[in-house]
């Protein structure tokens, strides 16, 4: 995971904010950019994505509603909500349905977003390691139950 590029979905139905963002942060991370909800659960659908920054304001469906859904496809992505209202009933929302990491008002500052993304990737990498150790401690184990059988059998 170290060599790779962190990857961000950022929504929005703004064309020029993605734009935007994709000038700013392609260099520095695998952007990849979706003008709706439903484009966006398509990416991460066929992609494995680390980071979602959605705006909440967006026609069809809000961002908090394209995070629950994301929730029910893959949790493991972490969440990021930009809206550019003092909207306390979206952030509200966010927290408890959508999940969210980490909340920002829009127009975003450059320095405040890319130490968000930091933050928030540590924690995402922090929680694939516990992931993968359980998985390996389930492994160790099935062996030594295994092993445990092939005794009491001889």
């Amino acid at each position: 995971m170290e060599d790779e590029k962190i990857s961000i979905l950022y929504v929005d139905d703004e064309e020029n904010n993605l734009f935007s963002f994709k000038a700013t942060f392609r260099l520095k991370y695998k952007v990849f950019t979706a003008i709706s909800g439903a484009d966006a659960i398509d990416i991460v659908k066929n992609n494995q994505i680390h980071i979602i920054i959605t705006d909440q304001r967006m026609p069809e469906m809000t961002g908090v509603e394209f995070l629950e859904e994301i929730i029910k496809i893959n949790a493991a992505p972490m969440r990021i909500l930009l809206t550019g209202y003092t909207d306390m009933a979206a952030v509200v929302d966010a927290v408890n349905k959508g999940k969210i990491f980490h909340y920002l008002n829009k127009p975003w500052s450059e320095e405040e977003l890319d130490q968000t993304i930091q933050r928030a990737y540590d924690v995402y990498a922090e929680r694939q390691k516990i992931v993968e150790t359980n998985s390996q401690l389930e492994t160790s184990n099935d062996q030594l139950e295994f092993l445990l059988r092939q005794k009491l059998l001889s």
